[in-house]
């Protein structure tokens, strides 16, 4: 493996360095593999990597989870990966409190896809990510909403109501975008780097701006 611009000795040792993270990452995760629901592939795992209650999650192929991402497992329907999947550094995925309550339903996440760093996915309702989908860093993605209706009564205290978040095959999430419960994203769609969609998608839209709008189909007329 040679970086472009990168000369001599100095793309060897990058190149060197890049083997022995990966080697690391190799071997990390064989010690993990047991500890999860299914395994059905090569598990890569990063430094600082935070997995609760790993029998719940299953992957069908090969896996990849960055250095500090943090992910829990405790979920009605589980967490599924498909093959060939990668979350970035210190993202998370949260179907359920650490503190009690009702399990979450979950998500999954079909292959080729890929999770950015520091994004969040909160999957107490159901969340479902097609193949092929990249998701950019620091994105949000939220399947349930506060309940708010009573004014006596404090938010906390009034729960959540669960929804579904749908992002069907090779759609494109960009860079600080939010995604809210209910809302599904057509195939093929380009959603902005910092939009706020609450409201469907159609199949090969690029949606921008907040909330989230329409500004033109990918579809030749």
């Amino acid at each position: 493996m040679r970086f472009k611009g990168v000369r001599g000795g100095n793309a060897v040792l990058a190149s060197s360095r890049i083997f022995t993270r990966t080697g690391l990452m190799y071997l990390r995760g064989i010690l993990s593999r047991p500890w999860f629901g299914h395994s059905g592939g090569p598990l890569y795992r990063g430094r600082g990597v935070s997995l609760y209650n790993a029998r719940f999650i299953s992957y069908s192929g090969r896996l990849v989870l960055e250095d500090y991402v943090e992910l829990q497992g405790v979920s009605e329907n589980g967490i599924q990966f498909g093959d060939s999947v990668s979350i970035g550094r210190g993202a998370m995925i949260r179907p359920s409190s650490y503190y009690g309550g009702d399990a979450g339903l979950g998500m999954r996440i079909g292959s080729r896809s890929s999770v950015g760093a520091g994004s969040f996915i909160g999957c107490s309702g159901w969340i479902e990510i097609g193949d092929d989908v990249l998701v950019g860093p620091g994105v949000r993605l939220f399947s349930e909403n506060h309940t708010i209706t009573d004014t006596v009564k404090s938010i906390k205290s009034q729960g959540v109501t669960r929804g579904a978040l749908i992002i069907e095959d090779d759609c494109w999430i960009g860079s600080g975008a939010t995604i809210l419960s209910n809302v599904r994203v057509g195939r093929g769609s380009v959603i902005a780097a910092g939009c706020v969609v609450t409201k469907d998608v159609p199949p090969y839209s690029v949606v921008a701006g907040v909330p989230g709008r329409v500004i033109r189909s990918r579809e030749r007329s």
